[in-house]
């Protein structure tokens, strides 16, 4: 393959020296828990967030159960509540609603962001309804006036998934004023996957908020419950991160913003130089800041072109062929009228756009596509 889709060694060969050295220094301090890295971590990605705490834990999914497990040891959420979320997105979205005993409500994506429609919120509104989990699906952030007023109309707590966003920025500042993801509702999960644009060399996530009582609460829960030692003070859960894997992420926070940027510049040459009509490119909006965790494209004949690309040496990957609602565990959901979310499901593929791609190849792949006929 010419053109691999994602290479994770060459990804992670320009900090060879640095995560190698990272590593053996958290290996001879003898502290593998809860040591230095972990706390500075918390610190620069709180920062990064533009908010005020940062608890890392274990991966993102761990992370979104975290917060709605918390919220319901404080009180605020309970087990029997609904929140809504996009239908357009991971499985582990919705994952983390059902593993704390809550009822997911799926809304439609808009087909320009391919984020959920915030204009279709008001129409899944009951009184079982207490929160809402906007998703920055492949880093376009998922943030206007109208989910803010819904939310504040009727007191909804506003649940990030950053999974896939971290570093861009919303055209409408969050409740707190500042535009960064991650810092934009009540609280965020941030996943660490070796995939994301800052990957981990393993699994590992994390909490965001400005909320001190549910930062301490999750920080609690994810270590067995307790709030100090041999003292639980909750049914609590083993979801630490290691320190090697902070030390790991913190050499890479570094150079976050130069990932981010040859991201986009991929994401910029596709655009320019994509021009078969057959192909509907994702949108590039001028009043946000977007990451391009993925590049994905639509089209009708999908594995036509995925035949095609392969043919000629470019790697694909789809991101999402199965939806939520089309999963065996929520057969319940597969009644449910998703058109925007079903037709993206069946034409999306995602093109190469992590490492090794830069944006000379971008053009290059373009013209393959571009040759594409149907």
């Amino acid at each position: 393959m010419k053109y691999n889709f994602l290479d994770l060694a060459k990804a992670n060969e320009p900090y060879m020296q640095e995560l190698q050295e990272a590593a053996c220094n958290v290996i001879k301090s003898g502290r593998y828990l809860h040591g230095e890295q972990t706390n500075l971590l918390e610190q620069e990605i709180a920062g990064l967030c533009e908010a005020k705490y940062c608890v890392a834990v274990s991966n993102g999914l761990d992370a979104l159960r975290l917060i709605l497990r918390a919220y319901i040891e404080l009180g605020v959420l309970h087990t029997d509540d609904h929140v809504i979320v996009p239908a357009n997105t991971y499985v582990a979205s919705v994952l983390a609603i059902s593993d704390n005993g809550m009822t997911p409500c799926l809304c439609d994506a808009r087909p320009d962001t391919m984020n959920m429609d915030t204009s279709l919120i008001e129409n899944l509104m009951t009184p079982a309804v207490k929160a809402i989990m906007p998703v920055h699906l492949y880093g376009t952030p998922c943030w206007d006036e109208q989910l803010i007023t819904i939310a504040k109309r009727y007191d909804l707590k506003i649940i990030e998934d950053n999974a896939q966003a971290i570093g861009a920025k919303a055209s409408t500042p969050g409740i707190n004023g500042t535009y960064t993801t991650g810092g934009l509702g009540h609280a965020s999960a941030i996943s660490f996957y070796p995939t994301k644009n800052l990957g981990a060399l393993g699994d590992a996530g994390a909490v965001v908020t400005n909320d001190e009582e549910l930062a301490k609460t999750v920080q609690a829960i994810a270590n067995y419950g307790s709030d100090r030692r041999y003292h639980n003070i909750y049914l609590g859960l083993n979801c630490r991160i290691d320190e090697i894997q902070a030390a790991m992420l913190r050499v890479k926070l570094r150079y976050l913003n130069v990932e981010n940027m040859r991201r986009s510049d991929a994401a910029l040459a596709y655009d320019s130089c994509i021009t078969n009509p057959l192909v509907t490119k994702p949108n590039i909006f001028d009043d946000m800041l977007q990451i391009w965790h993925q590049y994905v494209i639509r089209v009708k004949n999908r594995d036509a072109m995925r035949a095609y690309l392969e043919k000629n040496g470019v790697g694909t990957d789809i991101h999402y062929a199965t939806p939520p609602h089309r999963q065996p565990c929520y057969r319940r959901f597969q009644s449910y009228r998703l058109p925007v979310t079903n037709a993206i499901a069946d034409e999306a593929i995602s093109l190469p756009i992590g490492h090794p791609i830069t944006a000379s190849e971008a053009r290059e792949i373009a013209n393959i596509i571009n040759g594409f006929k149907g």
